[in-house]
């Protein structure tokens, strides 16, 4: 693959665990990695705008943003090169990602909104870039891969998903655990109740639909040792549960529109506000 990896940065703490775990996913799939820090990312991410802004002072503080970023970057992986865009970082990520191997984000911001549990760019480029998305929650455990485990979530439309998170388990070396979830119909619903110590068709259809997604997935990446696992319940739920005991969780980008533009629909946006590990939002083929 000659693709690259795109990471965006922004001098964050956030961000610098970002730029690491960016860093050490190139060295392991052998990808160049491309890292992007837009001059304008403080002010997107909560600040006023000012007519006084000092350009020259906002480029060389950019720079130097950039500069220890590919300083601390090469440290970890080769073919690292950089760039200062005077862009809308959102805008620019969501530019850079089509043709990418991926894109890298920090799980918040800098400025007066960096207390929200995702950052406005995380969120905006997660819900319309063409590329996987990655959103690097979990602090510093994001960077440590204890549990060699990825989990995916499957659903009707997930095969880019499943087919993602097979590459990501071999080249990490780690089990694949995907999980369906299924429901049982509410009381007073008028569907049939299934007999005590029946096996529910409803879970029978997850589990084939399990079975399907990844039988080809695996047939075409395979080596990777899975686990499918059919799950009563909320899909969020269930995935979130999953991430606390795994180094990366990938779900489907289901997008809706909104009156802003695109935004992903609730799993995809549970996930990525409460995920105990790193979560990367795959779009549909």
């Amino acid at each position: 693959m000659d693709a690259t990896l795109i990471v965006g940065v922004d001098g964050s703490e956030p961000g610098m665990r970002a730029l690491d775990w960016a860093a050490d996913e190139a060295a392991r799939a052998a990808l160049p990695l491309r890292i992007v820090h837009a001059s304008g990312w403080e002010w997107y991410e909560g600040h006023e705008p000012s007519f006084g802004i000092n350009r020259e002072a906002v480029r060389a503080q950019a720079d130097r943003v950039l500069a220890a970023a590919v300083d601390r970057a090469r440290g970890r992986a080769a073919g690292v090169t950089g760039q200062v865009v005077d862009e809308d970082p959102a805008a620019a990520l969501v530019r850079e990602s089509h043709g990418a191997a991926g894109v890298v984000v920090g799980s918040r911001g800098r400025g007066p909104l960096a207390g929200l549990l995702l950052g406005t760019v995380s969120r905006s480029v997660a819900a319309r870039a063409a590329s996987p998305v990655t959103v690097v929650r979990g602090g510093e455990r994001s960077l440590r891969s204890g549990f060699r485990r990825v989990v995916v979530g499957v659903d009707e439309t997930a095969a880019a998903a499943v087919e993602f998170a097979v590459r990501a388990a071999r080249l990490r070396g780690a089990e694949l655990r995907a999980v369906r979830a299924w429901h049982r119909p509410p009381p007073g619903s008028g569907a049939p109740p299934t007999a005590p110590g029946a096996d529910d068709p409803r879970r029978r259809r997850a589990a084939d639909e399990l079975e399907a997604a990844l039988r080809t997935a695996v047939r075409d990446h395979g080596a990777v040792t899975v686990c499918g696992e059919p799950v009563e319940g909320q899909a969020r739920a269930a995935l979130l549960e999953a991430s606390a005991t795994a180094d990366l969780l990938v779900v489907g980008a289901r997008r809706r529109p909104g009156r802003a533009g695109p935004r992903l629909g609730p799993v995809g946006h549970a996930v990525l506000h409460h995920s105990a590990c790193p979560v990367t939002v795959v779009p549909h083929a």
